[in-house]
């Protein structure tokens, strides 16, 4: 009756002591409530994304500009190819750049080309090639003319000054009359970058290059205007009403070498911060020609007159006598013989008497040569009309044994040597109106605060916070992941389990199953050494409460029979 009542109880103990195996790890996670695992599960999620990210903006590096100054256009175009080709990219400028990664450029820029991007918003001959079949002759002409202002455009557009042009051309329709055909027009529109300006000489070039590129056009029928609407093309008194830049440019040369002259003259005497100085000059661009013809006299004292030609006429003639004296036989008679001598002065007298006549002329022309003097007189355009320089010098100072330093101002004398030096310096000349002023006056010396910038506030520190951002903001990110999601997850799962209640200890070593860890060599490792002795202690517990559970468990393990 007892040895039947005694494997009851024994069996009743050992089946109300449950049987505790060792979890492993996976049981373990299995154990943990299901909000933990999902607190673990996005952590790692998103230490993973933290990590990505990370490797990603590491890996950017420096970004540098792949094209800028581009239309919407060509933008659109170049994103949509990098888009496809995977490269990197961002605006910038406000959209007016786009940048790629340093390494990628050269790559980035060969690819676009051989997609043929940019394209430009400036087209040329290119339209031609898209010729449709079935098109007017309005519109082939058409298509041409943009075409060639589209050319015209680009080759302006090469010039360093010029950031952008518009050219527009007014090509009329040629018909078989001659004299009722219009002649070609042609207007620019220029945008220069900030700060640049042309000169005649450009201005004069971009109006060759577009009459000689449309035919039968005038250089006068090429219009030319800037960004401001000023016209850089007209006749020349509009061009001479004032100074253009290439003018300006010679003036602001010409002072500006007057007063390097001076300071470098000076600046040895009066110290390098004690002087100031300008130079006003007025120079005379005005072109005047002059010509005269002077004529000297045709007979000089000192030398005689040049003969150029000479023409004498002589002529000389007599009549026979008439006859005289009364009429009669004694008329009649035959003149007696001349008893006195004859001499020259008798000869009038005889011819007289004998009635006869004679007359005689000469004339004479002489051509001398003209003496004449032609002077052209060409005057030069940039020369210097008058010159005026005001020099200002500081006052002496001198510091003393003290530390302490004083100003004196200069004595006369030694301001009109510095004037003398001056007016040697800047070619002075009293006939022309030149005028130089030197005068000695202290200079106001502004203290320069020294202002403390926080260092938070430097540019260095900032600049470096602003590089350090992103990557501390993404690592104490990716550590508040770690602590708040993925730690107490790993935490509850690594803990050890809970120790078993008093008289759970013996379920787990009897029928237990599990092998012991194996050593090496196939020994048997030994067991560590218990922790506490808890167990031990619910052993004998049990053993003092049921005595008879605890003698039928020994029986078992003697006889090998199943608990």
């Amino acid at each position: 009756m007892d040895n039947a009542v005694v494997p009851t109880r024994a069996n009743a103990a050992a089946a109300a002591l449950p049987m505790v195996e060792p979890a492993g790890f996976g049981a373990r996670i299995a154990a943990i409530p299901g909000k933990t695992k999902l607190m673990f599960g996005l952590g790692v999620a998103g230490l993973a994304a933290l990590v990505i990210a990370m490797t990603m903006w590491s890996n950017q590096g420096d970004y540098k500009v792949l094209y800028a100054n581009l239309s919407d256009k060509d933008g659109g175009a170049i994103i949509a190819q990098l888009s496809q080709m995977n490269v990197p990219y961002r605006h910038a400028d406000g959209g007016a750049a786009i940048l790629v990664p340093a390494a990628k450029v050269h790559d980035a820029r060969l690819k676009l080309a051989a997609a043929g991007l940019p394209k430009g918003s400036v087209v040329g001959y290119e339209l031609m090639d898209g010729a449709r079949f079935g098109q007017t002759q309005f519109q082939e002409r058409l298509t041409f003319q943009r075409g060639l202002e589209g050319e015209l455009t680009r080759s302006i557009t090469a010039l360093a000054a010029v950031q952008n042009a518009r050219v527009h051309l007014a090509l009329p329709n040629q018909n078989g009359f001659f004299r009722e055909q219009q002649k070609p027009t042609a207007s620019v529109m220029l945008t220069l970058y900030p700060g640049r300006t042309l000169d005649r000489a450009q201005i004069a070039g971009i109006v060759h290059l577009v009459s000689s590129s449309v035919p039968e056009m005038n250089p006068k029928a090429v219009s030319v205007l800037d960004q401001t609407g000023a016209l850089l093309t007209g006749d020349q008194a509009n061009a001479q009403a004032g100074l253009d830049a290439q003018q300006l440019q010679y003036v602001a040369q010409v002072e500006a070498g007057y007063q390097k002259r001076i300071f470098e003259l000076l600046e040895p005497l009066v110290g390098r911060d004690n002087l100031r100085a300008t130079v006003t000059a007025d120079i005379d661009f005005s072109q005047s020609e002059a010509t005269s013809e002077e004529f000297s006299p045709n007979q000089g004292k000192d030398a005689a007159a040049a003969i150029r030609s000479q023409q004498v006429s002589e002529s000389s003639g007599s009549n026979g006598g008439a006859p005289s004296g009364v009429p009669g036989a004694a008329s009649n008679q035959p003149p007696v013989p001349a008893t006195a001598p004859v001499t020259g002065a008798a000869q009038p007298l005889q011819a007289a008497q004998s009635g006869g006549n004679s007359n005689s002329r000469r004339d004479a022309v002489t051509n001398y040569e003209v003496d004449k003097t032609v002077r052209v007189t060409r005057n030069a355009t940039g020369a210097v009309k008058r010159l005026n320089a005001a020099v200002v010098v500081n006052h002496r100072s001198s510091t003393d044994a003290k530390g302490k330093t004083t100003t004196t101002p200069l004595t006369s004398d030694e301001i009109g040597k510095l004037t003398a030096l001056v007016q040697e310096s800047i070619g002075f000349k009293q006939e022309r109106g030149d005028s130089v002023k030197v005068i000695n006056a202290p200079f106001k010396v502004e203290k320069i605060e020294k202002v403390d910038i926080p260092l938070w506030k430097q540019p260095e520190i900032i600049d470096m916070l602003r590089a350090a951002a992103v990557p501390a903001g993404l690592a104490l990110l990716g550590l508040v992941v770690f602590f708040g999601m993925i730690r107490p997850a790993m935490k509850a799962a690594l803990a050890p389990p809970p120790p078993p209640a008093p008289g759970q200890q013996l379920s787990a070593v009897v029928d237990d199953d599990n092998a012991l860890p194996g050593a090496p060599g196939g020994a048997v490792a030994a067991l560590p050494a218990p922790r506490s002795n808890e167990h031990l202690d619910a052993a004998r517990a049990l053993a003092k409460e049921n005595p008879a559970a605890v003698a039928n468990i020994v029986r078992g393990w003697v006889s090998g029979e199943a608990a």
